[in-house]
């Protein structure tokens, strides 16, 4: 029997966020909205995203003792996440800065302090958390030596999910434990590197799934996802919502997705209930406060009785759905 559902290794930041009519061009300035500060973080989003859904959820990360860590804690136990695994301590958390224009999309420079100090040797420590948790998520915005020590950490029955963002080259160590492998299409295209063959998701999928992955989810923003395994290729449609603040909803996905997947259901099933999720998250500003519950979700489940899985093909011309942007944290 497991203690958690998800155990989410990862990023803690606070996130400042200007609102701008435009994001601005190299070399230019750009007036924009009052500043205003959120918890967020990749790993820090996936676990309250998790947690408001009803997943008994902990996150392993790092913050510093200031204010902005603070902040996180906070955030994290009033969702319900179980925050023994976080350290504190060193250097300053760490900090995005965030754009968001009046489409909802956003731009997004990071700057890691008390993540980049989350080691090995501080997942080695936590060994109890991995044994203890069926599925375990994590993404890098921590020390890739950080990632590969997650996996090696893996207890043999627990479910390893990787969103590689920011992207980089990944050990075929890292790419064999992934179940699965989530990217945007930027992110799939800088891992495939020169293997890229072909133009469509279909093909990235494949040729991701040939590096070692035993499954592959591939966003597609207002196109909905793809998913891949040794089952096959299906397309899971978006759901057409308003967006008001992309911010977090790739998070928000995949944490989702990897709850359900530790439920049991297939990765199409899994996939078509992450896309609410994602798609419910953009409809409010911010990333951690824009999260909904499983109630939430359900509501818009209901609302849209027909989004599901699907064969590849190409969406309807006059979708205008909504899933996990490509630039989404």
């Amino acid at each position: 029997m497991y203690d958690y559902d998800l155990l989410v290794v990862g990023s803690a930041n606070a996130d400042l966020v200007i609102g701008v009519e435009r994001r601005p061009a190299a070399g230019e300035t750009v007036l924009g909205s009052d500043l205003a500060v959120h918890p967020g973080g990749k790993g820090a989003n996936q676990a309250v995203a998790a947690a408001r859904l009803g997943a008994r959820t902990v996150l392993l990360a790092r913050v510093g003792d200031d204010d902005h860590g603070k902040l996180l804690l906070d955030s994290q136990r009033a969702a319900g996440v179980d925050t023994v695994g976080v350290l504190v301590g060193e250097v300053p958390t760490g900090v995005a800065l965030i754009t968001v224009d009046p489409s909802g999309d956003n731009s997004i420079v990071v700057s890691p302090g008390a993540n980049g100090r989350l080691t090995p040797g501080d997942i080695r420590a936590a060994a109890s958390l991995f044994h203890a948790s069926r599925v375990v998520s994590t993404q890098l915005e921590i020390p890739l030596e950080t990632v590969v020590e997650v996996v090696r950490s893996l207890a043999p029955d627990s479910r390893f999910v990787l969103n590689p963002s920011p992207p980089r080259a990944l050990p075929r160590e890292v790419l064999d434990a992934c179940d699965p492998l989530i990217v945007n299409e930027h992110e799939a295209k800088v891992i495939l590197g020169t293997s890229r063959v072909g133009d469509t998701p279909e093909d990235w999928a494949r040729v991701l799934l040939a590096k070692g992955p035993r499954s592959v989810v591939i966003t597609l923003g207002a196109q909905g996802a793809l998913v891949a395994s040794a089952d096959g290729v299906r397309r899971v449609p978006a759901v057409r919502v308003d967006a008001v603040d992309t911010t977090g909803a790739g998070d928000a996905f995949t944490a989702a997705l990897a709850w359900r997947l530790g439920t049991g259901e297939s990765l199409a099933q899994a996939a078509a209930y992450a896309a609410r999720v994602g798609a419910a998250a953009v409809t409010k500003a911010g990333a951690q406060a824009s999260y909904p519950t499983a109630a939430e979700a359900e509501a818009l489940s209901r609302a849209y009785p027909g989004d599901g899985p699907r064969t590849p093909g190409r969406t309807p011309q006059d979708s205008t759905g909504t899933g996990p942007r490509g630039e989404a944290r």
